[in-house]
């Protein structure tokens, strides 16, 4: 708690600039050709909160609002992780979602893509791994192939370690 407040006092209110419109689409055409060429046209995504505080969520969703309009480029997210590409988990990993993500991951089919988003997916952020309620960062439980920092990442930054992560396989 300490620690948050500690984060909050130093950083203080931010607010994000926006992504100059010509650079969301120089990106998002080249993560539309790697998706053509990768997946057939479409790329579906499970998304899994295993713990986070929420940030990540709704820079998640802010990547389908109307201004980055993510689904334009063929990237579809799903409830179903059976019919899932890529598995995109935020927050650290909680004890009570350990075994549910370890669940996800083994019904994906393969090839799977994993991409830990956030700085607390990566390293346990602000809740830190000497959490007793904790069981570790995503690549601790599950193998990683891209990370996406930030607290929260922007959705040009989601954007971008989704298309790492499709150019990876």
């Amino acid at each position: 708690m300490l620690r948050m407040l500690k984060q909050i006092i130093r950083v203080g209110s931010l607010s994000e600039t926006l992504a100059p419109s010509d650079q969301v689409e120089q990106l998002g055409e080249k993560l539309r050709e790697s998706v053509r060429k990768r997946f057939a046209g479409s790329l579906t995504i499970r998304a899994v909160d295993a713990g986070s505080c929420n940030g990540c969520e709704l820079e998640i969703h802010a990547t389908n609002n109307a201004y980055y309009d993510i689904e334009r480029f063929g990237v579809h997210f799903t409830a179903s992780p059976r019919f899932a590409d890529m598995l995109l988990v935020t927050g650290p990993v909680s004890i009570n979602m350990r075994r549910a993500l370890e669940m996800t991951y083994e019904a994906m089919p393969e090839p799977r893509l994993v991409v830990a988003m956030g700085d607390c997916a990566i390293d346990c952020g602000v809740f830190g791994r000497d959490n007793y309620a904790i069981a570790g960062a995503v690549r601790d439980i599950i193998p990683v192939d891209v990370q996406i920092h930030g607290c929260p990442p922007t959705p040009s930054d989601i954007i971008q370690g989704i298309l790492a992560a499709v150019e990876s396989r």
